[in-house]
């Protein structure tokens, strides 16, 4: 799954949902863990997959302007190497 998310805690969050289901047991997913990875569209993996000029135009004002992209990368990391998915 490619996330979009803004901060390391939506990040994390997000993650966490769609790998080992959700974590504030609110929702469909509470306890059922898909295994699906997360990776977030800032990450170089992503990005270089998109044509530079699509993802410049598309997601570029944004990456510009999020306040912890480090944190985002290491809070979505962080989910998959904890369940075995990096």
């Amino acid at each position: 799954m490619v996330l979009g998310t803004p901060t390391p805690d939506s990040s994390k969050l997000f993650a966490m949902t769609v790998t080992e289901g959700d974590p504030t047991w609110a929702g469909p997913l509470a306890g059922a863990g898909l295994g699906v990875p997360a990776y977030h569209v800032i990450e170089e993996t992503i990005k270089s997959q998109i044509d530079a000029d699509t993802y410049e135009e598309e997601v570029g004002l944004m990456e510009m302007t999020l306040e912890d992209p480090e944190g985002i990368l290491e809070a979505v990391a962080g989910v998959r190497e904890s369940n075995g998915l990096s």
